[in-house]
């Protein structure tokens, strides 16, 4: 369905482009009270290599900026531990208070019962958000070097006018050596605040969209004019998920016809704990199908529950699965990836392929 390069004449499975910041979780308690914080690792895009690596056993990378001071040296480790290849970040020089360029900081509160979860990001400025084109030789990484697959999304390319062109300017020299690339949505109103909001979301999707092979995100966030990106639907709007997704998707095969996939997550939230879930996705052949619906879903942290799921969808559409086949190992990491704390997974490559063929939470002694 999707053709990639041979993993022989690569180095790398797959590259991330993306920003890392550094995850402080007050576990059960809330940030406004906390005394002490788990430490974590996190990023839209990195979040996708890590688990690619750390539970499928992929070759994987992360192209991004940190602030060479002793908060950058601690996220290098953890990534490092989630065995992604740390040798394409790029180190900033510390000017000693952070005035030039800084780490990003993530205070994230998981959420319980009626009380949502909540996320708080120190991002501003980050050594990140600077990388300009031109700072990254893409033709010897895609080239010389060779990688499969490139991973990035809407988180990054919000950052700045810079990472926009950056992405943009990856994407395209990734195309032009035959890596395929993905492209996530991940929609943050924070980060399109003052900024031409969900408009400029779409339109910056819209245009990156060019580049990519598959799409993550619901189709109305390609296509202009349809209500807000990450919305599976207009709230006022009485047309079923799985049907809105398919109107859409037609429109967009239309303007898009270099797509090969189309993928989101349906999600109702019933409270913290308690979520709906369910993968859909769509390719030219296969027309639009859904994986196993899993209603009443319990969720001990639900931020990179997404993450994984193109994590999930990604690893089958590397191991050359069907598209069902991928659809449900994406659901199922999905939600696994949602019973852990943190970005991250914790899933074993078995969990998840059991859960994508209907396995159960039983005791396994």
């Amino acid at each position: 369905m999707i053709a990639l390069r041979p993993e022989a004449e690569c180095e790398l499975d797959v590259v991330a482009l993306g920003e890392v910041m550094l995850r402080l979780d007050p576990g059960e308690g809330r940030i406004r009270t906390a005394r002490r914080f788990d430490v974590w690792e996190g990023g839209g895009e990195y979040n996708v290599a890590r688990s690619l690596s750390a539970v499928f056993g992929l070759r994987s990378g992360v192209v991004t900026a940190l602030v060479d001071n002793e908060i950058g040296r601690l996220v290098e480790g953890l990534v490092r531990q989630g065995g992604v290849d740390t040798s394409l970040i790029r180190w900033v020089d510390f000017d000693g208070i952070g005035r030039a360029a800084r780490n990003g900081i993530n205070f994230v509160e998981r959420g319980f019962g009626v009380r949502g979860a909540l996320g708080v990001s120190d991002r501003a400025g980050t050594a990140i958000s600077q990388l300009r084109p031109g700072e990254i030789d893409w033709d010897d990484l895609f080239g010389r070097r060779g990688v499969r697959w490139l991973h990035t999304g809407g988180v990054f390319a919000a950052l700045a006018d810079g990472t926009l062109a950056v992405a943009e300017e990856a994407m395209a020299a990734a195309r032009r050596h035959g890596t395929v690339v993905s492209y996530d949505t991940n929609y943050r109103p924070s980060l399109w605040a003052g900024r031409g909001g969900s408009d400029r979301a779409r339109e910056v999707s819209t245009a990156l969209a060019r580049h990519a092979d598959v799409l993550v995100g619901h189709p109305g966030d390609f296509v202009l004019g349809t209500g807000d990106p990450g919305d599976p639907g207009d709230p006022g709007d009485s047309v079923p998920p799985e049907e809105r997704f398919a109107r859409l998707v037609a429109v967009l095969a239309e303007q898009m016809p270099w797509v090969s996939v189309v993928a989101t997550t349906l999600r109702v939230v019933h409270s913290a704990g308690d979520n709906d879930w369910q993968g859909i996705a769509w390719s030219p052949g296969t027309g639009v199908l859904t994986s196993v619906a899993r209603d009443h879903l319990a969720v001990l942290d639900r931020v990179g529950g997404g993450d994984g799921y193109a994590a999930g969808l990604l690893h089958g559409l590397l191991e050359g699965e069907s598209l069902a086949t991928a659809l449900e190992l994406a659901a199922a990491h999905g939600a696994l990836a949602m019973t852990t704390p943190g970005d991250t997974s914790m899933a074993t490559r078995e969990e998840v392929h059991a859960l994508a063929l209907g396995g159960s939470a039983r005791v396994r002694r």
